[in-house]
């Protein structure tokens, strides 16, 4: 997996890429098919002159990619938040893949002899 980070407005410094690499790396464990993860820190001089870290990240499958961003006082913090999220969307995108790959062809093929029988028995009562 490559990490690559941008900053605007934020110096990158190595205690934010090793920060980033943990903090990341329980995505590639559970999509063991990731290829990149962009991440970009931006500092925002708005609402206190200190201002908020806001940190975007895109993370890319094949076919697919996983965009969230999260805003907190400090980068580590933004990172955690991010780090949930996408977490989140990569266990959403599990779910329906399993829902979906693991379905009985045979419990649908049933259902779908049930639906077409029901529809037969609705017309022949129409036509009476």
């Amino acid at each position: 997996m490559d990490l690559t980070f941008t900053g605007r407005g934020l110096a990158v410094t190595d205690e934010v890429r090793e920060t980033a690499g943990h903090k990341l790396a329980r995505l590639e464990r559970m999509e063991p098919r990731t290829t990149r993860i962009d991440l970009e820190f931006i500092g925002e001089h708005y609402p206190s002159p200190e201002g908020v870290k806001r940190v975007q990240a895109a993370l890319h499958i094949p076919r697919k990619t996983f965009r969230a961003h999260a805003e907190a006082d400090d980068v580590p913090t933004a990172i955690d938040r991010v780090a949930d999220k996408l977490e989140r969307q990569l266990r959403d995108h599990h779910g329906k893949r399993r829902a979906s790959v693991h379905r009985n062809p045979l419990e649908s093929a049933h259902l779908n002899a049930q639906a077409a029988d029901t529809d037969e028995e609705a017309s022949d009562e129409g036509d009476l």
